[in-house]
């Protein structure tokens, strides 16, 4: 006789409980990255809105960002360290190929034993960490999870590079789910597309370092003729016109999935990748003029998995968004992956 297997005992629903950031001490204006590229203030702003960004100093690790911004999102949702059950680090710039940077915060928070990985999904990878967390929650093999977004995208910038140069920030973003009795996130509609990868990649392989590498090809090199350190780079044109023709499209589809119109939503937190792009979703979308729009990007530039927490919960610091708001919130990037989903806000 086959044996039968116990079916799961989990929460019903998941919701975000709690929500915390943390942004690196020092800001840089744009005046700083024009010291490297010949471009100026102006176009920067109006091709992507940014006006300055937060870089971590050599303190501000991905581990310590994390430790910060993960201890603000456990007192938000009024629980303790001790019982965080597992958690989950979205990140592209921990350095460390192993092991996770999730055991050593897990620790380090304070957590006990929980289950705790790092996954790699590029902007999209905060959203990814969400719909993973709703599923333990309610598949019961968690009760609080933490998810964290964390960049260090200073140590992966081209600084002589005009297209990404003045893109990237520092930053980390947490937020706890656990439990609740009615549905509080939605149905994720995600994806990818990978004959698109080459659009947004890192420049060079990390094994090119590698004493015995293929010479074949050079490695590139700075103005000063010193071998550059890998770096991310991107096709402009073809991710802009990617985002705001095809992740509109996403975005709908994540409202119809929950049961949502767009004129029932109080927030809209896109990633923070330009504010064209964001401008243009909503036009896409039609959000109407009530809706509180994560504009982040203006002082703490793109922080690719981060950017979604951290915008969360700015909406929240300066009151433009309030606890217990319908939001829609939608990562992409590299890969090209993509993730959309409606919460309710902590």
């Amino acid at each position: 006789m086959t044996a039968k297997i116990s079916p799961s005992k989990g929460s019903p629903y998941a919701r975000i409980l709690g929500v915390g950031g943390y942004r690196p001490s020092r800001v840089v204006p744009n005046e700083v990255i024009l010291e490297r590229i010949d471009s100026s203030d102006e176009w920067i702003r109006s091709r992507s809105g940014i006006a300055s960004r937060h870089w971590a100093g050599p303190e501000e690790t991905v581990a310590e960002m994390s430790l910060a911004a993960g201890g603000k999102a456990v007192a938000d949702a009024g629980i303790s360290a001790s019982e965080i059950d597992a958690v989950v680090v979205a990140t592209v710039s921990h350095f460390k190929q192993t092991p996770a940077v999730a055991t050593e915060i897990a620790h380090r928070l304070g957590a006990g034993k929980p289950a705790a990985f790092d996954i790699s999904a590029g902007c999209a990878g905060f959203t990814y960490g969400l719909t993973l967390a709703k599923g333990m929650v309610t598949d019961g093999t968690a009760k609080y999870v933490l998810v964290i977004g964390v960049e260090r995208l200073s140590d992966l910038t081209d600084l002589e590079d005009r297209a990404t140069a003045f893109l990237f920030g520092d930053g980390a973003g947490a937020v706890i789910v656990g439990p609740s009795q009615v549905p509080a996130i939605g149905p994720t509609v995600w994806g990818s597309e990978g004959d698109k990868s080459e659009t947004i990649k890192q420049t060079v392989a990390w094994d090119r370092f590698r004493a015995d590498a293929d010479e074949s090809e050079p490695l590139p090199l700075d103005s000063t003729g010193k071998v550059k350190f890998p770096a991310i780079t991107q096709e402009g044109q073809a991710v802009f016109r990617w985002a705001v023709f095809e992740m509109a499209k996403v975005a709908q589809e994540a409202l119809d999935a929950a049961g949502i119109t767009a004129d029932q939503l109080d927030a809209f937190i896109p990633h923070q990748a330009n504010m064209r792009i964001i401008d243009s979703m909503i036009k896409a979308l039609k959000l109407p003029d009530h809706v509180a729009v994560a504009r982040d990007i203006e002082t703490t530039g793109n922080t690719s998995a981060a950017s979604i927490p951290l915008a969360m919960e700015r909406l929240l610091a300066t009151g433009a968004a309030k606890s217990g708001d319908t939001a829609l919130v939608i990562g992409f990037g590299a890969g090209l992956v993509y993730a959309a989903t409606v919460v309710t806000l902590p």
